[in-house]
């Protein structure tokens, strides 16, 4: 699969509905960088007038994952990926349209590569920051990602 925005969301349709029906939506990939946006709106609110923390991290974790699709599939090796760990911090509500980056392909790059060299499983933790409209941070999510070379 080609890593375009169209492509990822397509696969998001597929084999993750529930993000897809809440609105998530890939905007951005790179080899370094892979932004989504999903709107706060009635179907993915909390009883607070804002965004269930659910979708905002379902959002975080796509950003994170699709670097990490991204760069196996660069490296050509048989990997598997799974998240072991995340944590997370909210400091704003979360309304209007929000926006998940994640900046660390580089990174996730040079974990895959030493798990290819030394045949042995390995870990990053992965950040995703929302923002909203006006550029103020309302939660940043990490992640950790278990990579490892199958046999």
């Amino acid at each position: 699969m080609k890593f375009t925005p169209s492509k990822l969301n397509a696969f998001m349709f597929f084999k993750l509905p529930s993000a897809y029906w809440c609105g998530v939506r890939v905007k951005n990939i790179s080899q370094e960088e892979c932004s989504v946006t999903v709107k706060h709106r009635w179907f993915n609110q909390n009883p607070f007038k804002s965004m269930y923390f659910a979708v905002q991290a379902m959002a975080a974790e796509f950003t994170t994952g699709a670097l990490v699709m991204y760069q196996i599939k660069e490296s050509g090796a048989n990997i598997s990926m799974l998240v072991a760990n995340n944590k997370a911090t909210f400091t704003k509500k979360a309304t209007g349209r929000i926006t998940f980056t994640c900046k660390q392909g580089d990174n996730i790059k040079e974990t895959i590569q030493k798990a290819v060299q030394t045949k042995e499983g390995q870990t990053i933790w992965v950040t995703s920051i929302g923002t909203n409209e006006k550029g103020e941070q309302v939660s940043e999510m990490l992640f950790e990602w278990t990579i490892k070379v199958r046999n």
